[in-house]
């Protein structure tokens, strides 16, 4: 099992290449839509999805790959996490989605340290944050349940989804909000705005824990499936049924 410190490097490093994703993508597409906004969501949309499944895929097998407080929480009120282990996670997740906010400034040369303007608020967007972030955890929680390797594409696919049906763009995590304070681009949030987002991503987050509970606590487990090694593999012992006769005419004469 991977040490305390490796899960903590691999949430820290999961979660600075995802938000190097989401604010770096939102810089391109920027630039290049030409003042096109619904190109600007898709150029935006497409790299978060896909690096989402890398990112999972890579980092899955050390620490679970949260990249989410609400994750790591909601992990916990399962009993499936212990909450020291926890607290710690959701440290390295916002100081690595910060982290990865100025990566992509300095990569796109724009200042390290600002604040964004962008003004998301109002009871429609608390509610697409509690959608969305009711979905990826029941997304999470439904995949876990029956289909473990599905993991990784599923939480790319939905969040692909989330960023078009919700009208938030779907943040659905709470590092990934304050972080996203964080750069006055396109994919911004103003400071002021945070705190919002992230209860009702929160409250999204234990309504995901008790509908799965309801859905699920009778269904086991079903545990990801890994090749097995053939030289592990148990050798059945062969028995001899008698001589084979030997091919052609001689031999069938002999058999007969």
């Amino acid at each position: 099992m991977p040490s305390l410190a490796q899960r903590l490097v691999a949430e820290w490093l999961g979660t600075a290449f995802l938000l190097a994703a989401v604010v770096g993508s939102g810089i391109m597409a920027a630039k290049l839509a030409g003042g096109n906004g619904a190109l600007a969501l898709l150029c935006n949309t497409l790299p978060t999805g896909a690096i989402l499944a890398v990112l999972i895929l890579i980092f899955a097998p050390i620490s679970g790959a949260h990249f989410n407080p609400a994750v790591s929480i909601a992990f916990v009120l399962r009993g499936e996490l212990p909450p020291a282990v926890a607290v710690s996670y959701v440290a390295v997740q916002v100081f690595g989605a910060i982290a990865g906010v100025w990566a992509a400034h300095l990569m796109f040369e724009l200042p390290v340290w600002e604040f964004s303007t962008t003004v998301r608020t109002g009871p429609g967007q608390w509610l697409a944050e509690g959608v969305a972030t009711f979905g990826l955890l029941l997304t999470i929680f439904g995949c876990s349940t029956h289909a473990p390797g599905a993991v990784p594409y599923a939480v790319g696919l939905f969040i692909t989804s989330a960023y078009w049906f919700t009208a938030s763009t779907s943040f659905a995590n709470p590092a990934v909000t304050i972080a996203r304070s964080l750069s006055d681009t396109f994919a911004g949030i103003a400071p002021a705005n945070v705190a919002a987002f992230v209860l009702a991503q929160l409250a999204g987050a234990v309504m995901a824990i008790i509908v799965a509970h309801w859905l699920w606590q009778a269904t086991p487990r079903v545990p990801p499936t890994r090749p097995v090694d053939p030289k592990l593999r148990p050798r059945l012992p062969q028995v001899r049924t008698g001589r084979r006769a030997p091919a052609g005419p001689e031999g069938s004469a002999r058999s007969r």
